[in-house]
């Protein structure tokens, strides 16, 4: 055997009836994520009396041959013993005996022959309801095996290890036809664990072809039913209005009622979806039960508007909730996130907000809540985002239990055909990355389609993991119901032109072939059809589903809108003086048995020194001292980022390392036993993801301290579309308040224009209406009492903090213990050295650590005729508190200094909004880049905008 050089490696398990893996000979067709197999062709052409010796040497002594011919010895033994694979027990010994006239060649290349239908017959399969597919080069023929045309009436005894006894090649071909290329095809071979493999491989081969009950038919119809329905409704009452129309795809409705009717009976008591536009209204009326009333009363814009509320957003991108009851009279919570028309956008928001209800509502039990995403399929090859949410599924952090994903495939992405869309042959070739389960099906064959629902929610409960839904259809209109597609895909609109929609298929599929109650039904329900159309042509009132508020939103009804004078001063948020050491002395300990690095233990050291000897705490202490203070209220803390257990720059280390072991130890889980665990996890290298499943994570709980940390500032335009259409824009478009914090460091240290700036203008610009909290703080005390404050108001805005990174251990953001244990977040810190207020002649303004170095010159030079003033918060910006110094300082000059360049930083923020105070401004030219490259010039740029200041 050694001198063979199999190119496919195979492994097969005596005890299953399934191979994991692909017999292909054509190097081209591998894709890199298949697992190569054994391939037995070199048996195929070998003298049989070899083969016959080869068994017979298995049958004396099963070590003694090639691993992977032992295994296909005892699973082909045990079935020509039994007939039952599946029960074989592996390693167990042969038992069988050689038979005669047996043609182990044949037998073998019949045995190829199945495994490359499991491997390769989605690629034949008839998934497109209007034309024919490309040749993808699936070489199922039999010839492509070394079989003839003689051996079709032949029998064979490998027809026993796929369920159907011994029986001819014709009948084996059919069956693999029936199972594995009919209007189903499954990609499922580049999966590493056998027990999925082996559940597939049953549901296709044995379960897939049972007929279904009646009374499923009628639920399939009434479903296809009602999504033509709807859109048949538009096309007549709004002709012409743009309503990203689910026409072709409508057999989506009855997937989506399958996929809740079955995760319902399987523990789920919540879904959360995520869909961009197409078919979004069509989902609201007949998977969420929102009226038609409801949804065109928005159409017409007869809706009451309350803009006090919020300008709101279009009719196909507001989010909704209710409670049904499936068919079979579970009651399930729906939710549809709302999402911008930035395709695949939602999604991590999708994946974030159940994680967040996961924790809060089910004690962490997946089981219990499903995430179903819903994607086209231009974007779910195109958008990288999908990627991310992807790699995120089997993080510890980021981990929900598995997603559904149903991709709506029509085939086209506004004009591009799906040839200039992606390079794959599929678009949900990326499933391939995290060994996620394709279920290809043809959209206008609702049985097999809703068949497939079925089996993509039993495989999510069983193995809690993702798998995809792949409904190939078709999209009846253009883009929009505007656009006129024939511009750039006559041919391909000539044909759906001539096309029935999905219920006329399958109302005709159940006259022509199905049993005479079944054509009854069929008959029935195509007058009950006409008749709830014309019902809603004729605006028959119906009934709003009634509803039942979960605990999370219980505590959001609690909430309010906030209002201007909300941010004239802050809640009160210190704690007392013995809860504060309680916390610090949990902080400061661990386990006997753990061996912290010498470094770290001098760090913990160092800061109980400063405590006892100063009676001030450090800026991390003060970080972590907020969140103990959280937690011990019985409140959930969640921070997530790149590298944060420890801190990009060193400074967090809230879990600690074993120095022996490499055991984590998190030094905030271990106050008392009545706690809330500290929820801190290193995330991916990964913004836009991230932060999408952290706001999703705030959306979902307004009792949650939910933090996103940027390894550097900069890089937070990395995820510039959470942050552009769904931090900035959320509350004023869809209602909906977040309390989610972005941690974003930023300082002009000389570290080149990637790693300084976290673009403040940008976060300013879109500043308005109270939409969220920007802040620049400069003490422990004033981020501890930010941190705490997020969750004292009763209303929840966005945080973003500009942090420090060399300032992390500067002496000068050392905070008293008093300042922890009264007051509040001040916005703004009024000068401290200077001591007649009456002899200031200039006051300097700023914010972050520009502070610090001017007043380290202050003080030096004794300049008691200069206050330099901290602004701690610069929007919602402090105007009144900024006029009560100015009033203060009334004989001084003010300037603005920082040190970013004049078109970037707080600067024409400012003087936009801060008009009632005349100030000049002191920063770096204007510059394309946020800051230069050039240590030398950095300092000499950092001296003159100091110098400057306090020479002018």
């Amino acid at each position: 055997m050694g001198r063979h050089q199999p190119i496919i490696h195979l492994h097969i398990l005596p005890s299953k009836h399934d191979i994991c893996g692909q017999f292909q000979q054509k190097a081209s067709v591998y894709t890199a994520s298949q697992p190569k197999m054994k391939d037995f062709s070199y048996i195929t052409s070998s003298d049989p009396v070899y083969i016959e010796n080869l068994y017979k040497d298995f049958l004396k002594n099963p070590s003694s041959i090639d691993q992977d011919l032992k295994k296909f010895f005892e699973g082909f033994d045990f079935a020509m013993a039994n007939g039952t694979p599946q029960q074989a027990v592996a390693g167990a010994p042969a038992s069988g005996t050689v038979q005669e006239g047996q043609d182990w060649g044949k037998e073998i290349a019949v045995y190829r022959m199945i495994l490359g239908y499991r491997n390769k017959g989605h690629l034949l399969a008839k998934t497109n309801p209007i034309r024919p597919r490309k040749d993808r080069g699936a070489n199922l023929e039999p010839a492509f095996f070394g079989l003839a045309e003689a051996d079709l009436n032949r029998e064979f005894q490998v027809g026993k290890m796929i369920g159907l006894g011994v029986t001819t090649l014709a009948n084996i071909i059919s069956h693999l036809e029936k199972c594995y290329a009919s209007h189903v095809g499954i990609e499922f071979k580049y999966i590493s664990d056998q027990k999925k493999i082996d559940w597939l491989t049953n549901e296709m081969e044995t379960h897939f072809s049972d007929p279904v009950p009646l009374e499923q038919k009628k639920r399939i119809l009434e479903k296809v039913s009602e999504g033509v329905m709807f859109e048949k409704f538009l096309h007549t009452k709004y002709v012409g209005q743009k309503r990203f129309s689910l026409e072709g795809g409508e057999t989506s409705i009855a997937a989506l009622d399958a996929i809740i009717s079955v995760a319902a009976a399987s523990q789920v008591e919540e879904v959360v979806i995520g869909m961009a536009h197409r078919g979004r209204l069509n989902v609201l009326a007949n998977v969420l039960g929102k009226t038609y009333e409801q949804i065109f009363s928005e159409f017409e814009g007869t809706a009451t508007v309350d803009q006090t509320m919020g300008s709101g957003d279009v009719k196909y991108h507001m989010g909704y909730g209710s409670e049904i009851k499936t068919a079979d009279g579970r009651t399930i919570h729906l939710k549809l996130m709302p999402n911008p028309s930035h395709l695949e956008a939602v999604d991590p928001v999708v994946v974030g907000f159940a994680r967040a209800k996961a924790d809060v509502l089910y004690k962490s039990d997946f089981d219990r809540i499903l995430p179903i995403l819903i994607h086209g399929d231009s974007s779910v090859a195109g958008q990288g985002i999908v990627y991310e949410v992807l790699q995120m599924s089997n993080l510890r952090g980021y981990y929900t239990g598995g997603t559904i994903h149903f991709v709506i495939n029509n085939q086209i992405g506004f004009t591009t055909d799906f040839d200039d869309a992606r390079s794959s042959d599929y678009c949900t070739s990326i499933a391939a990355m995290v060994q996620s389960p394709v279920l290809h099906v043809n959209g206008d064959d609702a049985e097999a389609t809703v068949k497939c629902a079925e089996i993509a929610t039993r495989y999510r409960q069983e193995f809690n993991s993702d798998i995809f839904i792949d409904m190939v259809c078709y999209r009846k209109h253009g883009h929009n119901e505007g656009d006129d597609p024939k511009y750039t895909q006559p041919q391909m609109y000539s044909l759906i032109d001539k096309h029935p929609d999905p219920r006329e298929m399958y109302t005709t599929m159940l006259i022509n072939e199905g049993e005479a109650d079944a054509q009854a039904l069929a008959k029935e329900m195509e007058k009950k059809f006409w008749g709830g159309l014309q019902e809603r042509l004729d605006e028959v009132k119906q009934h709003p589903l009634p509803y039942n508020y979960q605990q999370p939103e219980l505590a959001w009804k609690s909430l309010r809108k906030a209002t201007a004078e909300d941010f004239d001063q802050s809640p009160v948020t210190a704690i007392p003086r013995e809860q504060l050491d309680v916390l610090f002395n949990g902080l400061m300990k661990w386990p006997e048995d753990f061996k912290p690095l010498k470094k770290v233990e001098k760090i913990l050291q160092d800061k109980i020194k400063l405590l006892q000897t100063e009676q001030k705490i450090d800026w991390a202490t003060g970080e972590l001292l907020a969140y103990a203070s959280i937690i011990c209220e019985h409140k959930i803390v969640r921070m997530s980022g790149q590298d944060v257990q420890r801190g990009t720059f060193s400074h967090r280390h809230a879990v600690l390392r074993d120095e022996v072991s490499n055991k984590a130890y998190n030094r905030l889980n271990h106050f008392n036993e009545d706690q809330e665990k500290f929820r801190i996890y290193n995330s991916l290298l990964s913004e836009y993801g991230v932060l999408g499943f952290e706001y999703g994570y705030a959306m979902a709980n307004p009792e949650a301290l939910t933090i996103w940390e940027a390894q550097f500032g900069d890089f937070c335009n990395g995820a510039q579309t959470m942050i552009d259409q769904f931090i900035a824009a959320g509350e004023q478009k869809w209602n909906r308040m977040n309390g989610v914090v972005l941690l974003l460091p930023h300082g002009y240290e000389g570290q080149g224009p990637e790693h300084s700036s976290a673009r403040l203008e940008r976060f300013l610009q879109m500043s308005a209406e109270l939409n969220m909290v920007i802040t620049n703080i400069t003490t422990a005390a004033n981020l501890f009492h930010a941190f705490r404050r997020q969750l004292a108001w009763p209303f929840r805005k966005p945080l973003v903090n500009f942090s420090p990174k060399a300032n992390l251990r500067y002496p000068g953001s050392y905070s008293p213990v008093g300042d922890f244990t009264s007051g509040s977040f001040r916005e703004v810190i009024d000068d401290t050295f200077a001591a007649d207020s009456g002899a200031i002649k200039k006051v300097l303004f700023c914010s972050g650590k520009l502070y610090f170095e001017m007043a380290d010159k202050q003080q030096k030079e004794n300049h008691q005729d200069i206050a330099i003033i901290r602004l701690e918060q610069i929007y919602p910006l402090p105007v009144k508190q900024l006029e009560t110094l100015y009033k203060k300082y009334g004989r001084a000059t003010w300037f603005w200094v920082q040190e970013e360049p004049y078109n970037m930083g707080a600067a024409a923020f400012l003087k936009m909004n801060l008009t009632s105070i005349n100030f000049g401004v002191i920063s770096r030219h204007a510059s394309a880049a946020t800051a230069s490259g050039y240590a030398k010039v950095h300092a000499q740029e950092q001296r003159e905008i100091i110098e400057t200041a306090f020479g002018i």
